[in-house]
C-alpha cells in the first residue's frame, strides 16, 4: 500500500469510524453523503471551500421536525390518558438540548463531527449546542435516506427505552392523570400511603401505594414521598387503562 499523507490518513480513519458507527446503530446508509453531511459543522465547510462540502444546518432543521413527530407519536400511544398540555411538557423535556446532548454522547457523536481547526481548538467537539444540533441533523439525514421507519427503529434503541424507564417522569404528573381518570369514570376515591422509608438520611428511599376503594392499584418508590407517589400512580394508570 502506498504511503498516505496526513489528510489521506485522516480521511481513511473517518471512513472507518463512520462504518463502525453504522454497524453500531444497525443501519447502513444508502446515501453516505447524507451521513457525512449530518456530522459536518459549518466551520469545517468554511475551511474547505474548494471542496463540495455541505454543513448540517438544513438537516438539523428537518431533523428537529422529524424528531418532534416521532416522539409525539410514541407519547400519544404510550399515554392514552395524558392531556395535550402534559404531552407537550414531556415532549419538550425529551427534545430539549440537555437530553439531545445525552443521547449524542451515549453514541459518541462528538468523535465523528467534522470541525474546523478553530472550533476544534476551542472545544467544539464537546460543545452542548453543537452536539444537540448534530443529533437533530442525524435524524434528518436518516429520514431523507430511508424514511420514517428507520428513524423509529433508531429511537427504539436509544430514546424510547429511557422514556419507558422513567427518565422524564419528573415532568409527568401521574397523580393528576390518575385523579382525572378516576373522576371521569366515577370509580371511587384514591388514597396514597407511605409504606416504607429506608436508607441513610442523605439517601432516603420511600415506598408508596395508591388504593382505589381499598384495593391497591399501584406501588412505587422514589427519593422523595412525592416521587414514590408519582410512580405508584403511574403503575395504577397502567393497570386501569384496559378497563
Amino acid at each position: 500500500m502506498p504511503k498516505m499523507n496526513y489528510r489521506e490518513r485522516r480521511s481513511f480513519v473517518k471512513k472507518a469510524e463512520f462504518k463502525q458507527f453504522q454497524e453500531q446503530i444497525g443501519h447502513t446508509f444508502q446515501n453516505e453523503k447524507l451521513l457525512y453531511q449530518a456530522f459536518t459543522h459549518s466551520s469545517y465547510v468554511n475551511e474547505h471551500r474548494k471542496k463540495p462540502y455541505e454543513d448540517n444546518e438544513r438537516l438539523e432543521f428537518l431533523g428537529d421536525a422529524v424528531l418532534e413527530l416521532t416522539i409525539s407519536q410514541f407519547l400519544f400511544k404510550k399515554y392514552p390518558t395524558m392531556s395535550e398540555g402534559d404531552l407537550t411538557k414531556v415532549r419538550a423535556a425529551i427534545v430539549c438540548e440537555p437530553s439531545l446532548v445525552a443521547f449524542a454522547n451515549e453514541l459518541s457523536f462528538g468523535k465523528l463531527v467534522l470541525l474546523g481547526k478553530g472550533e476544534e481548538m476551542t472545544g467544539g467537539r464537546a460543545r452542548p449546542a453543537l452536539l444537540a444540533d448534530v443529533f437533530e441533523a442525524f435524524i434528518g439525514a436518516l429520514y431523507l435516506d430511508s424514511g420514517l421507519e428507520p428513524v423509529v427503529h433508531f429511537l427504539e434503541k436509544c430514546v424510547f427505552p429511557k422514556i419507558n424507564d422513567g427518565a422524564f417522569s419528573h415532568v409527568m404528573d401521574f397523580k393528576s392523570q390518575l385523579q382525572e381518570f378516576v373522576q371521569r369514570d366515577s370509580k371511587g376515591s384514591l388514597e396514597y400511603k407511605i409504606l416504607q422509608e429506608k436508607g441513610p438520611a442523605h439517601n432516603r428511599e420511600f415506598v408508596a401505594t395508591v388504593s382505589l376503594n381499598g384495593e391497591i392499584l399501584g406501588t412505587g418508590s422514589g427519593k422523595s414521598k412525592k416521587a414514590a407517589e408519582q410512580h405508584a400512580a403511574q403503575e395504577a394508570l397502567t393497570k386501569l387503562k384496559p378497563l
